[in-house]
C-alpha cells in the first residue's frame, strides 16, 4: 500500500478526489447496514449541521481574506507576550469567544424568522432568486469578483481593542466584519439552512459552532505561537472548494423547485457510479488545484473540471434522494383531510397522514427510505394516505391542521385506525423493519 505523502503531485490529488467523492456517495449506502441505533444517529441532521458548520468555519480561516490576519491580530490582543502558556490560552480563548459573540445572534436570527422563510419557499421563484444568490457567491468564490469592505472601515475596525482580555474580546467582535468578504459566502449558506430549520436554539448552536472553527488558526497560533505555511496559491484551492459546495448547493435549491427534474432520473444504480465517475474526474482534472491565472489553456480546462464535478456531485446526490419504488404503482396520496377521511369511513380503512415540507430532510427521507421498502410498500395499501405540505406555516389550513393534530415539529407521521382512533405517532425518521412492526397490526 502506498503512502499518500510518497505520491506525486497529480497521482495524489486523485487519490483525495476518489477517496472525497466516495465518502459522499457511499457512505450513506454502508452506513444504513450498522444497526438501529446508528442509523437513528445518521439522521440527526443537527449533529452533522454543526460538524459542517465548524468545518466551513475552519475553512473559511484559510481564505485569502482571513488568513493573513492571523499573526498581525493574534500580536495586536498580547497572545504572544503573554506571561504564561496559560495566559496566552486564556488570551486567545477570549479573542474566540469574541468572534462567537458576533456570529452567534445572527444565527438566533435566522431560526426565528424561518416561519417566513419556510412560507417564502412555497414559491418556486423565491428558491430560484436563492438559487442564483448561491451561483454570484460561487463565482465570487472563483475570483469572478470580490467582496471588499472599505479600507477605512477595514483599518478602523483593525484598531478596536488592546492588549488584555477586554482588548481580545472587542477585537475578536470586530474580526467578524474584517473577516466578512471570505465567511460571507459560506456562512449565508448556513443561514439559508439554519431558517429552514426555524429552530433559533439551533441557529445559535450551528453559528457558534462556524466560529469556533473560524478561529481555531488564531487560537492556536496565540496559544503555542505555532508558524503557519505561507499564504499562497493553497488558499485558491480552498475557495475553489467553498465555490463548487456553493454551486452544488445552489442547483439542490433549483431541484427542490423543478422537482419533475429528479424524476427524469432513472432508478439504475448505474446512474449514481457514473455520476461519481464525472465528478472524480473532474476534480482529479483541475476544478480545486488548477488556478485560473494559470493561462488561458489551463483556465478552460478549470471550467470544464468545475462544470463536470458539480454536475456529477449534484446528479448522484438527486438519485440518492430519489424514491426507488420497488413496485410498478406508486403511493396514491390525497391532500385534502376531509376527502382522506370520507374515504376511509366509507371504505373501512386506516389512515396514514404524513406532516411534510420541502425544507424537511428526514422527511423526504422517510419518502425515500421508508415508505417504498419492500416490506413496508406493500402495507400502505391498506391505507388512506393523506400529505399535509407544511412547507407554508403560514397557510390558515395548515395552522389549523397543525393544532388540531397537536403537530410541533417536522416530521410527524400519524397512524389512525378505522375508526379514527390515533394509534401511532412518529416524529424522527424511523427504519423501515421498525416502521412495518408498528403498522401491520392497525386495522
Amino acid at each position: 500500500m502506498h503512502d499518500l505523502r510518497t505520491l506525486p503531485g497529480p497521482r495524489r490529488a486523485v487519490a483525495i478526489a476518489i477517496a472525497a467523492v466516495f465518502a459522499l456517495l457511499a457512505g450513506p449506502a454502508w452506513a444504513g447496514g450498522l444497526g438501529d441505533a446508528f442509523t437513528r444517529a445518521l439522521e440527526k441532521g443537527p449533529v452533522y449541521a454543526g460538524i459542517a458548520a465548524f468545518l466551513g468555519g475552519l475553512g473559511a480561516s484559510l481564505t485569502p481574506c482571513v488568513y493573513p490576519m492571523i499573526g498581525v491580530t493574534v500580536a495586536v490582543f498580547g497572545a504572544k507576550k503573554a506571561r504564561s502558556r496559560w495566559h496566552a490560552m486564556a488570551l486567545s480563548t477570549v479573542y474566540v469567544l469574541g468572534i462567537a459573540a458576533m456570529y452567534t445572534p445572527l444565527g438566533v436570527a435566522a431560526g426565528l424568522t424561518g416561519s417566513l422563510f419556510g412560507a417564502a419557499l412555497g414559491s418556486k421563484w423565491v428558491v430560484v432568486a436563492i438559487a442564483i444568490l448561491f451561483l454570484l457567491l460561487a463565482l465570487a468564490m472563483f475570483g469572478a469578483f470580490e467582496f471588499v469592505l472599505p479600507a477605512s472601515l477595514t483599518n478602523k475596525a483593525a484598531t478596536v481593542g488592546g492588549v488584555g482580555y477586554l482588548g481580545a474580546f472587542l477585537l475578536g467582535l470586530v474580526s467578524g466584519i474584517v473577516c466578512a468578504p471570505c465567511t460571507g459566502p459560506v456562512m449565508t449558506g448556513i443561514l439559508i439552512w439554519i431558517g429552514k430549520t426555524q429552530n433559533p436554539w439551533m441557529g445559535a448552536l450551528t453559528l457558534f459552532l462556524f466560529s469556533l472553527g473560524l478561529g481555531v488558526p488564531f487560537w492556536l497560533v496565540g496559544t503555542f505561537a505555532i508558524s503557519l505555511p505561507k499564504s499562497g496559491a493553497w488558499m485558491n484551492g480552498v475557495k475553489s472548494f467553498f465555490g463548487i459546495v456553493l454551486l452544488v448547493a445552489g442547483l439542490y435549491f433549483l431541484k427542490n423547485a423543478f422537482p419533475q427534474l429528479a424524476k427524469m432520473l432513472p432508478v439504475s444504480v448505474a446512474v449514481p457510479l457514473v455520476a461519481a465517475g464525472v465528478a472524480i474526474v473532474g476534480l482529479a482534472a483541475g476544478a480545486i488545484h488548477v488556478g485560473f491565472d494559470e493561462g488561458r489553456g489551463r483556465a478552460i480546462r478549470k471550467v470544464v473540471a468545475i462544470v463536470a464535478s458539480v454536475l456529477g456531485l449534484i446528479v448522484a446526490i438527486s438519485w440518492l434522494e430519489k424514491p426507488k419504488v420497488t413496485t410498478q404503482q406508486d403511493l396514491v396520496w390525497v391532500e385534502k383531510e376531509a376527502d382522506a377521511l370520507a374515504l376511509a369511513k366509507t371504505s373501512k380503512r386506516p389512515v396514514l397522514i404524513d406532516f411534510t415540507a420541502e425544507w424537511c430532510a428526514a422527511c423526504k427521507e422517510l419518502a425515500r427510505v421508508t415508505f417504498t421498502s419492500p416490506e413496508v410498500r406493500p402495507e400502505l395499501d391498506r391505507f388512506v394516505l393523506l400529505k399535509i405540505d407544511s412547507t407554508n406555516d403560514d397557510d390558515p389550513v395548515v395552522v389549523d391542521l397543525h393544532k388540531r393534530y397537536k403537530v410541533a415539529g417536522l416530521p410527524t407521521v400519524i397512524i389512525l385506525d378505522s375508526e379514527g382512533t390515533e394509534r401511532l405517532r412518529y416524529t424522527e425518521f424511523v427504519e423501515p423493519p421498525r416502521f412495518y412492526a408498528s403498522i401491520k397490526d392497525v386495522k
